[in-house]
């Protein structure tokens, strides 16, 4: 598919698509043209790393963990560093921090839509 089709499909401007390129985040092959050749499976990779950049994750350690988001699961270790390790732990930390705060967020949201949906079924008190 060409980058506007994938830009349509993904929600991410063309000029983004070309910097995770940059970055070696995904890869299109050339048509003779010249033009931008994406394979199908990159739509769910640039959601992916959309996703991660919104969970906060830099791009070096987004192209680092793509593996893992692969099928097959292939997941090769021999560029781990202890920073990065550390990096990913802190990251998953933060993450799970983030997850608690808005699963505490969406309950008290819950509750209250609750209430204001019993109170505004409750029978009107009699005006006397």
């Amino acid at each position: 598919m060409r980058i506007g089709e994938l830009s349509e499909r993904t929600g991410t401007s063309r000029r983004l698509l070309r910097y995770y390129e940059e970055q070696g985040l995904i890869a299109a092959a050339r048509g003779a043209n010249g033009y931008r050749d994406y394979d199908e499976r990159f739509v769910d990779r640039v959601l992916q790393i959309r996703g991660l950049l919104d969970a906060g994750l830099p791009t070096r350690i987004i192209k680092q963990i793509l593996p893992c988001l692969d099928q097959p699961r292939t997941i090769y270790f021999r560029d781990a560093t202890p920073e990065m390790i550390a990096t990913l732990r802190r990251e998953r930390d933060r993450m799970t921090g983030h997850i608690e705060c808005l699963t505490r967020n969406r309950d008290a949201i819950a509750e209250y839509l609750d209430a204001v949906l019993d109170y505004d079924r409750a029978p009107a008190p009699d005006a006397v």
